[in-house]
């Protein structure tokens, strides 16, 4: 016997994830997260038994529903399943997976499409962070194709912006939660920052690489992972988020000058794996490091003189375009924006063995 529940798989901008409505799921928290296991099949390297796609980038869930607050559309709750262990994430946001949850919202019926576009103000339960995603709906419904391209995906969709109102201190609580651009951090100077996601952004030459490698090499890179962790776990309680060993926050950011026109080069680790790009908070986070002076990003970042700067961040596959506006005094970030694209893979219901879920979550299911 296995429980049928509803679900939606779409790609939100270099992510990919299982789309649910809140009321499709039972409220329990520990309930709820058996289900998103057995849904996406962790713990297990491969999700041999489940739709998740064996990769941190694969392996994500939102959780939609319309928002309590009146000022919002849709509540929007993220969560990491981790692969290989039991265990589901709600710490954090993602960017990424936020771009589907306007389209989502629509395709379900939260949110009625205008013609033209569609404007969602989306609340993240996660950080409390709001964002207004504009949609394209030149029909009265969701346009997935387009001319927009984006970095680690293939082929071209229909444009989302996204403008992030209040993302700085979302999980950490401040901007800078020590207080300072820079702090000294398990023998390495690094900034601890969360515009949206908490990172770790320190010098690449800090650890010994040059921030230009590979993506695979660095994945492979045991020694260079250790050391990242130790960082990494150092810093957790300096940023707020207390004993980090099983949770995916913060990020670890390696920085280095730019190697193709654009402002600085990333090497990003979430934490455990090396990214084939950057996640959306990571690129507003990183950029937002560089304008902070004295932190390691400035020190190595070309920006360009305008108060509102446009960033490109650059990646393993390319760059991440970010828009800043800043104060006068060219250090605070006021708004950051950017461009995603999203699209619906398929539409049906996932089904979980009866054994995975709580007695009062097969009724809250049904």
């Amino acid at each position: 016997m296995q429980q049928a529940i509803r679900c939606m798989m779409m790609r939100g901008g270099t992510s990919k994830g299982a789309y649910f409505l809140a009321d499709d799921l039972p409220p329990d928290p520990a309930a709820r997260d058996r289900i998103l296991l057995a849904a996406l099949g962790s713990p297990d390297p491969r999700q041999i038994d489940g739709i998740g796609g064996a990769h941190p980038l694969t392996s994500k869930v939102a959780i939609v529903s319309r928002s309590s607050a009146p000022t919002c559309d849709i509540d929007f709750l993220f969560a990491q399943v981790n692969v290989d262990k039991p265990v589901v994430d709600t710490t954090p946001n993602c960017g990424n997976i936020l771009s589907g949850v306007g389209p989502f919202a629509i395709e379900r019926g939260l949110v009625k499409a205008a013609r033209g576009e569609t404007r969602v103000r989306v609340r993240t339960l996660n950080t409390g962070t709001v964002a207004d995603l504009l949609i394209q709906t030149p029909d009265g419904e969701v346009a997935y194709d387009g001319g927009t391209r984006i970095d680690g995906v293939p082929g071209t969709a229909a444009p989302i912006a996204i403008g992030f109102l209040d993302a700085a201190g979302s999980v950490c609580g401040a901007l800078l939660p020590t207080g300072r651009a820079i702090d000294r951090v398990a023998g390495v100077d690094a900034t601890l920052i969360d515009n949206g996601m908490p990172c770790v952004v320190l010098a690449a030459s800090a650890v010994g690489r040059s921030g230009h490698e590979p993506r695979d090499v660095l994945d492979k890179d045991t020694a260079l992972k250790a050391r990242l962790e130790e960082i990494r776990l150092a810093a957790g309680p300096l940023m707020n988020l207390g004993d980090v060993g099983s949770k995916v926050v913060p990020k670890m950011i390696l920085v280095a000058p730019p190697a193709a026109g654009g402002a600085i080069a990333t090497r990003s680790f979430i934490p455990h794996e090396c990214h084939n790009a950057i996640g959306v908070f990571a690129a507003v986070t990183v950029g937002t490091a560089c304008v902070l002076p004295g932190s390691p990003a400035h020190a190595l970042a070309r920006l360009p003189g305008d108060a509102v700067k446009m960033l490109a961040i650059e990646h393993p596959t390319g760059a991440f375009e970010v828009r800043l506006e800043l104060d006068p005094s060219g250090t605070t970030v006021r708004r950051a924006a950017l461009v995603r694209t999203a699209r619906l893979l398929f539409d049906g219901q996932v089904y979980v063995p009866r054994a995975a879920l709580a007695p009062d979550a097969a009724v809250a299911a049904e």
